[in-house]
């Protein structure tokens, strides 16, 4: 075996450790989403907060939007990548990330709106804190995503190999396409439980 091939082995390694890992975060993250779902259901089905509904802020319709084309951007991204594209490929990266930013933006002013309705994040209702609780974590979520899309940003260029370049790209559309799904799962449960 050759030193390239043994090189190339190990680097195939260090990719699946690299996707192990962040499946096993992505696990982790869902795991928490479903522990706050479950103790929101479990809250309000003791009827403490019976009759009290929020209204949702038209923002999170408008959120939802954003975040689905920022994925349709960052696929584009990701299959430059792979066609080898880099000019592509960083357009469709500062665009993926101006839509999370703008995202980012759409959940803070929807705070806002929350608290003109008089929903705050401390108050006797605890129902009402659970939106800024599962937002809030989202958001946290979602500005990791956006330092995950700015390192790509910055490793795609010809110095870098392809394969690190296509590999790095999979990873960020992996995360990036699951907390959109993770927002799709929050803004639907938040609807059938408001």
């Amino acid at each position: 075996m050759g030193a390239n091939e043994i090189k190339l082995e190990e680097q195939q390694k260090q990719f699946k450790a690299k996707k192990f890992n962040l499946w096993l975060g992505m696990i982790g993250m869902f795991m928490m989403f479903a522990a706050l779902s479950s103790g929101f259901i479990v809250y309000t089905a003791s009827g403490v907060d019976k009759g009290i509904k929020t209204i949702l802020p038209q923002m999170f319709i408008y959120s939802t939007i954003v975040i689905l084309v920022s994925s349709l951007t960052l696929h584009l991204a990701f299959k430059a990548a792979k066609a080898g594209e880099l000019a592509k490929q960083k357009l469709l990266l500062v665009v993926t990330i101006v839509l999370g930013i703008v995202f980012f933006i759409l959940q803070v002013q929807s705070w806002g709106v929350l608290t003109e309705q008089g929903v705050y994040f401390i108050n006797n209702n605890a129902s009402q804190s659970f939106i800024y609780i599962f937002t809030g974590l989202h958001l946290a979520h979602i500005i990791a995503g956006i330092i995950v899309l700015i390192s790509a940003f910055f490793c795609a260029k010809p110095s870098i190999a392809t394969e690190k370049n296509v590999f790095r790209m999979d990873l960020a559309a992996i995360f990036w396409h699951f907390l959109d799904l993770l927002w799709i799962y929050i803004y639907v449960f938040l609807l059938l439980n408001q």
